[in-house]
C-alpha cells in the first residue's frame, strides 16, 4: 500500500485500477443517511473494490466501535467496479470533514484525483427532511449542467428543488458546484426522508437506487434493502403497540451497527 500527504489529507492507494473517464458517486452521512445507504449498499451488492482511504485530522474527534468491539478511526474511502464496460468510482465513509475548510479541501482533492482520469460525470447523494415521514419518498435533483439533469428527469427524478430546499451542505453541494470550473457535469440527488437524527432513511435511498439503475444499468437487486425495511418498520410497530424499551434499543443498535458505525 502506497501512502502520501495532500493538503493534511493522509491517502492510502490500496489497489491499483486502471480509470478511463469514471463516474463518480458520493454518498456519505447527511439527513437520514440516504446518501451512505446508497452508496453502502451499492458497494456491497456490486462487489466493488476497495483501492483508496482518506484520513485527516478535519475528521471528527470520535472513533468507531466494530462488531469486534474494536475501536477505528474515522475514515473515507473510494471504491471501484467496471459496470457494462465503464468505470464507477463510490465515495463512501462514517464521516464527512467537520469544518467548512475541511469540507473544500476535500472536495477540491477529491476533484483533482477523478479529473486526472477524464471523469466527465459526478453524481451526488442525500436527504430532504421533512415533518413527517415519507410512504413513497421522491427524489429531486439539482445539478450544475441542464442537459445532465435531464437524464435524471427522464427516469423519475423530479426538478422543482427550488423553494423545496436550503443550501445543499457537505461534499454533496460542494462536488456538484465546485466541479462547474472544471467543466464536469455534476447532479445531487436527493430523496425525501424524515428530519429526525435518529431516523433512516431507507426508503429514501431505495428510491434513489432506483433512479441509479435506470440511469446506469446498475440492475442492482432491492430484495436486501427492502427485506430490511419490513424488518425495521416491524421492530417500530412493536414497540409502538407497547413493547418494552428494550425493542427501541435493539432498533438504535440495528441503525447503528448497519449504517452509522
Amino acid at each position: 500500500m502506497k501512502k502520501q500527504m495532500v493538503n493534511d489529507w493522509e491517502i492510502t492507494v490500496v489497489k491499483k485500477v486502471a480509470l478511463s473517464n469514471p463516474v463518480l458517486i458520493e454518498g456519505l452521512p447527511g439527513i437520514g443517511n440516504v446518501g451512505k445507504i446508497v452508496v453502502d449498499y451499492l458497494v456491497e451488492e456490486l462487489d466493488a473494490d476497495k483501492i483508496m482511504v482518506f484520513f485527516s485530522y478535519d475528521l471528527p474527534n470520535s472513533v468507531f466501535v466494530n462488531e469486534d468491539n474494536l475501536v477505528e478511526l474515522p475514515k473515507i474511502e473510494m471504491y471501484h467496479k467496471k459496470i457494462n464496460g465503464k468505470d464507477f468510482l463510490f465515495l463512501a465513509g462514517d464521516v464527512q470533514p467537520s469544518s467548512e475548510r475541511a469540507s473544500y479541501v476535500f472536495s477540491e482533492l477529491v476533484l483533482n484525483i477523478v479529473e486526472k482520469h477524464g471523469c466527465k460525470e459526478i453524481i451526488t447523494l442525500g436527504g430532504i427532511g421533512l415533518s413527517e415521514p415519507p410512504e413513497k419518498p421522491a427524489v429531486f435533483c439539482a445539478g450544475n449542467n441542464e442537459v445532465f439533469v435531464k437524464k435524471f428527469l427522464s427516469k423519475g427524478a423530479k426538478n422543482n428543488v427550488y423553494g423545496l430546499v436550503g443550501p445543499i451542505i457537505g461534499l454533496s453541494g460542494l462536488l456538484v458546484g465546485m466541479s462547474a470550473k472544471r467543466n464536469i457535469k455534476s447532479t445531487a440527488l436527493l430523496a425525501e426522508t424524515f428530519g429526525h437524527p435518529m431516523y433512516l432513511g431507507l426508503k429514501g435511498a431505495r428510491s434513489s437506487i432506483k433512479v441509479l439503475n435506470k440511469v446506469y444499468d446498475f440492475k442492482v437487486s432491492l430484495t436486501s434493502l427492502n427485506r430490511e425495511i419490513r424488518l425495521v418498520e416491524k421492530e417500530e410497530l412493536e414497540y409502538e403497540e407497547g413493547s418494552t424499551s428494550a425493542s427501541l434499543q435493539k432498533i438504535k443498535k440495528l441503525k447503528e451497527i448497519n449504517y452509522i458505525g
